[in-house]
């Protein structure tokens, strides 16, 4: 039974080099494995702390460390209307997990018959007859099964029924400027819609990333001085409109970009140039503080947020609008 609903769920990704995509239903090689299993968006300091772990445990056991994810985000099949906007790009968080020391990633396709599986159906049609780990880390507040119905305590007391150790991780806590708070995905959503970047930062463990494709804009910022690169908006959660400061990678595709260790500096504007009228679509743009950008139509960008300049506003002139800009930049510098 667990090999058919592997048939319906398993999906095939390219992986990076220090990790092994799982791509076929028989002889898994994971048997004894150190297995942790989560949503993991954003991989922030809390998920680096899960894996962390994971990753000590399987080098003192000496086997492998198979992370099990989802996709899409469960509630994106159960109640689209609340899904959670994306924080971390599935290249990107390949990424990010191989960097942690990930062997293998296990992603299984989120389906209304997977989500309605009870959570000891879960354990045993997939931990148990499929992956066969020997230990299993998560965090405290991890949840799973049918309803979010089963907790890391119901996890513990049916894996120990079949001497399958749990490792529990306690929550991580970060300190913001006006508070400590508890490590976690939705308070970096809600620090992002805010433009506090800076604090999404400590949470995340570096500058939010976002990721897409430089597209042709109006060239209104060449004719002002200050050509921009226009990103192709992307499926992930845009900061607050605003001016940015913060750093860039190119590259040719998006693989590439999500590993690229450059980083060009550059003022970042998000917003819907309310100077020119009122009927602009938000723009995602990048004025790169380097000289000989070239031509950067269709390749693939990362924006790296360090910190908000200002709100969008909105000038009386052109010229007002070329001196901020002129001034954003020099700070953003």
């Amino acid at each position: 039974m667990a090999k058919i609903l592997l048939k319906l769920y398993a999906v095939r990704y390219t992986l990076y080099a220090n990790m092994r995509a799982i791509t076929t239903l028989s002889n898994l090689d994971t048997k004894g494995c150190v297995l942790t299993i989560g949503n993991f968006d954003g991989v922030h300091i809390g998920h680096q702390e899960i894996l962390t772990t994971a990753r000590q445990t399987a080098d003192r056991k000496k086997t492998k460390l198979v992370v099990m994810t989802f996709d899409p985000h469960p509630l994106a099949v159960l109640c689209p209307e609340k899904a959670p906007a994306t924080l971390t790009p599935p290249l990107f968080k390949q990424h990010l997990l191989a960097r942690l020391g990930v062997d293998c990633l296990f992603i299984l396709k989120s389906t209304p018959r997977l989500l309605r599986l009870s959570p000891a159906d879960f354990i045993e049609r997939f931990i148990i007859k499929i992956i066969r780990p020997g230990v299993v880390v998560e965090g405290d507040d991890f949840n799973f099964g049918s309803g979010r119905a089963g907790s890391v305590h119901t996890l513990q007391k049916i894996l120990a029924e079949k001497n399958i150790d749990v490792i529990i991780v306690p929550s991580k806590h970060a300190k913001l400027a006006s508070q400590t708070v508890e490590v976690s995905s939705t308070v970096i959503r809600k620090l992002l819609i805010e433009g506090k970047v800076d604090e999404a930062a400590i949470e995340l463990g570096r500058p939010y990333r976002l990721i897409g494709q430089v597209v042709k804009g109006r060239g209104k910022g060449t004719k002002l001085g200050f050509p921009t690169a226009n990103m192709r908006p992307p499926p992930q959660l845009v900061p607050a409109e605003g001016v940015y400061a913060g750093f860039v990678q190119i590259a040719g595709t998006e693989k590439k970009v999500c590993s690229s260790e450059e980083k060009i500096p550059a003022a970042f504007s998000i917003g819907r140039a309310q100077t020119f009228g009122d009927a602009h679509p938000r723009l995602i743009e990048a004025h790169l503080l380097i000289k000989d950008v070239g031509d950067l139509y269709g390749k693939w960008l990362a924006m790296d947020f360090i910190t908000r300049l200002r709100p969008q506003q909105k000038f009386g002139t052109e010229s007002q609008l070329i001196s901020q800009i002129a001034k954003d930049c020099q700070k953003a510098r």
